[in-house]
């Protein structure tokens, strides 16, 4: 196996009866993060992006917006290296308003030299938030790539814009893997009357995984995002039907790491001093036999440090934003990026 194909390698001991004895394995970390309105300073007449100018209330200024990048590439340039020293080797992302905002956070100097590549479409969002997909060229190479609409309506018929799914296919370390970056519709309006949003952009994602998984049962299906939703709700536990024990995930199903943090009160963004777990990392039933050639799920993980929270004010013990209302917190974003360990046996 040629250097600059191989993954990290650990010397990890299973003794679960699978294996007997120490072995090698590769590990691979594949994260999500919402970057919080990463916005240009330059002004685009098709969004609604006036208040992230320099002209706007949150004065947005050219140095803003690289204080921002430099604080986002801290966070990043750190998840998942305490099991694999190259970090994310793939990072979806949401609430980027342009491909060239990812280019930019590349470009970074703590994550320039991982040569993170970018996987984006423009949403129809009348905001202009999208999603995107980095990914590290030395573990991950893309094959195929699409938006995914999400159609609805307003009471009156009128149509409702909001962010496309999107869908990566590509090869990691020479297999099949299935990416879905998502950022389901918000709460605004109350959590129950929303729930037909976030229901509809989950059965995008179902329709879509039940048409790789009956060609492919044990294909491996990745689904992460801010869904805007914990792992009980409806959307995430009816429709896309992820299970939180893995005994109870059949063949072609969706497995819910995230399911016991939640019941423990751990989450990944807080609202009036209730914490929620939205921004999850679903693997497909593929990942779950650690006796098998391939890729298989092992831990999930938030990232948070404490120069991450906010240590006074209203948002005391929250992740620590960028803005409050209007007032620059030069922070990193109100949401704590996520991420899985996979490991795969060297032969």
């Amino acid at each position: 196996m040629r250097k600059s194909s191989v993954l990290a390698f650990f010397l990890l001991a299973f003794h679960s009866g699978i294996y007997s004895q120490k072995a090698t394995y590769k590990v691979s970390i594949a994260a999500f993060y919402n970057l919080e309105n990463l916005f240009d300073t330059i002004d685009d007449p098709n969004i609604e992006d006036e208040e992230f100018l320099a002209t706007g209330k949150k004065n947005y200024t050219g140095e803003v917006y690289l204080d921002k990048l430099s604080h986002l590439s801290d966070v990043i340039s750190l998840v998942g290296t305490e099991r694999s020293p190259d970090g994310a080797a793939i990072l979806g992302v949401a609430e980027v308003e342009n491909e060239q905002v990812l280019i930019d956070l590349t470009r970074t100097e703590k994550l320039k030299n991982r040569n993170y590549q970018v996987v984006h479409f423009n949403s129809p969002d009348v905001r202009g938030i999208d999603v995107g997909l980095l990914y590290n060229p030395k573990y991950f190479k893309p094959s195929h790539s699409e938006p995914l609409f999400v159609e609805l309506f307003e009471s009156d018929t009128v149509p409702r814009y909001t962010r496309d799914v999107l869908y990566v296919a590509g090869s990691m370390d020479g297999e099949l893997f299935h990416i879905f970056v998502n950022h389901w519709p918000s709460r605004r309006g109350g959590e129950e009357a929303s729930a037909p949003g976030r229901a509809k952009a989950a059965s995008v994602c179902k329709h879509k995984i039940d048409s790789i998984t009956a060609i492919d049962p044990n294909a491996k299906i990745i689904l992460m995002g801010d869904l805007n939703d914990d792992p009980v709700s409806p959307s995430v536990a009816k429709v896309i039907g992820a299970k939180g024990e893995k005994d109870h995930v059949k063949k072609g199903g969706m497995y819910n790491p995230w399911m016991d943090s939640y019941k423990q009160g751990i989450g990944t963004l807080a609202y009036q001093d209730s914490w929620n777990l939205f921004d999850q990392i679903l693997v497909s039933s593929g990942f779950l036999s650690k006796d098998q050639d391939g890729y298989f799920f092992g831990e999930a993980h938030i990232f948070s440090q404490p120069w991450m929270t906010q240590t006074s004010g209203r948002y005391k013990g929250y992740p620590k934003r960028t803005y409050d209302f209007d007032n620059y917190m030069a922070g990193y974003s109100d949401h704590f990026p996520t991420f899985l360990v996979l490991y795969s046996r060297v032969k």
